[in-house]
C-alpha cells in the first residue's frame, strides 16, 4: 500500500493559517474524505474542531504559546467560514500584542451583527457597533483598538495593564487610539473597574514581565520611581540601565533588571551581565542591581520585598 504523505497544496496553504484547514478548504484543493479521514488516522491531522483540521505544522520561528494562541484565533475564523471576523484575545494575538493569557479560546463575529451558531469550542460574538478591521492573510481581524474593546472588560488587572502596556511600547496603539479606547469601552459590561487600572498604564514597559513586576511593587507601596533608567558615570559614559529604579535620599540607585530566560540565559549574555554588573559597581559608588526572572516576579511579594531592603539595609 502507497504510504500517506502530507498533500503538498495543502500544507503549503495551512502554513499561512497557524497549519489549521478547513474541510472547505480541502474540498476545493481536490482531497477527498476518505483522504482526510486517512491523514487523520495515520496521525499526520487531527481534527481540532468541527470542520477544522490541524496539519501538524509549527513555524519553528514562532513561541509556542504565541502560536497556540494564533491557532485559537484561526480556528475561529475556519471553524464559522469566510465571512468570520477574528475578534477580541483572537485579534490581538493576530496583531502580535504582547502580554496575552496563556490559554485563549476562539472568538469570532460575522459582519452586521449576524449571528450563527458554531461549534462548542468557538465562541460567536454578536456587536451592535459597527466593528474596525483590517485584512491580515486574506481574512479580516478586528483592528487593534476595537479588540482592545473587546477583551479588556473580560480581563484581570495585571494582564488588562499589560497587554495595554505593550501594545503602546510597539506602537500598536497610540495616545489618541489610547483615548479612544477608553472612550469607547464605557458602558460595557466590567468595564467599570478599568477605571482605576488607566493610570497604571506606561507605555515604557518593555515586557509584560516588566509590567507585572511594577504592578506587584505598586501594590506593595512601594512603585519605581522611573522606569528604563539609564546610569552613567561623571565622565557622562553610559553604564547600564535598569528596567525599574527607585532613587535613595543620598542620590544612589537601586535598580531592578527582569532577565529574558531565553536571551540571558546564552553565554554572552551572561558575559555581558557580569560585564555590566562590574562596570555600575566601579563607576557609581552605592548603586545596587538586583536581578530577576520570571520566576521570580511571579513570586507575589518577592520582588518588592527584597527592594524595600535594598533601600533601608538598616
Amino acid at each position: 500500500m502507497k504510504p500517506i504523505g502530507q498533500p503538498a497544496e495543502a500544507l503549503q496553504l495551512a502554513r499561512g493559517q497557524a497549519g489549521l484547514l478547513s474541510t472547505s478548504q480541502c474540498v476545493v484543493l481536490g482531497l477527498s474524505t476518505q483522504r482526510i479521514t486517512n491523514l487523520v488516522r495515520t496521525g499526520l491531522w487531527r481534527r481540532i474542531a468541527r470542520s477544522v483540521y490541524d496539519t501538524g505544522y509549527i513555524d519553528p520561528d514562532v513561541d509556542p504559546l504565541d502560536w497556540a494562541r494564533i491557532q485559537s484565533a484561526w480556528i475561529g475564523m475556519l471553524g464559522l467560514g469566510p465571512e468570520a471576523i477574528a475578534v477580541g484575545l483572537c485579534a490581538l494575538a493576530l496583531h502580535g500584542v504582547w502580554g496575552l493569557p496563556k490559554r485563549i479560546m476562539p472568538e469570532v463575529a460575522l459582519p452586521a451583527g449576524r449571528f450563527a451558531r458554531g461549534p462548542e469550542t468557538i465562541r460567536v460574538r454578536r456587536f451592535s457597533s459597527t466593528l474596525g478591521t483590517i485584512n491580515l492573510a486574506g481574512r479580516l481581524v478586528a483592528d487593534v483598538p476595537t479588540a482592545l474593546v473587546q477583551a479588556l472588560p473580560e480581563l484581570d488587572r495585571n494582564t488588562a495593564v499589560a497587554v495595554l502596556d505593550s501594545a503602546l511600547n510597539r506602537g500598536q496603539l497610540t495616545d489618541r487610539s489610547l483615548s479612544v479606547v477608553r472612550e469607547r469601552v464605557r458602558g460595557r459590561r466590567g468595564a467599570a473597574r478599568l477605571h482605576e487600572w488607566w493610570p497604571l498604564v506606561d507605555r515604557r514597559a518593555e515586557s509584560p514581565v516588566e509590567t507585572h513586576a511594577r504592578l506587584d511593587c505598586h501594590d506593595a507601596g512601594i512603585p519605581p520611581d522611573d522606569l528604563q533608567v539609564i546610569l552613567r558615570n561623571r565622565h557622562g559614559t553610559f553604564l547600564a540601565r535598569g528596567d525599574l529604579g527607585w532613587i535613595r535620599a543620598d542620590g544612589s540607585w537601586v535598580l531592578v533588571e527582569i532577565d529574558g530566560r531565553s536571551v540571558h540565559a546564552q553565554p554572552d549574555a551572561l558575559y555581558g551581565d557580569r560585564t555590566r554588573q562590574n562596570r555600575i559597581a566601579l563607576g557609581r559608588k552605592g548603586t545596587t542591581l538586583l536581578r530577576y526572572t520570571a520566576v521570580d516576579v511571579y513570586r507575589k511579594g518577592h520582588i518588592p520585598a527584597e527592594v524595600r531592603m535594598a533601600l533601608d539595609p538598616t
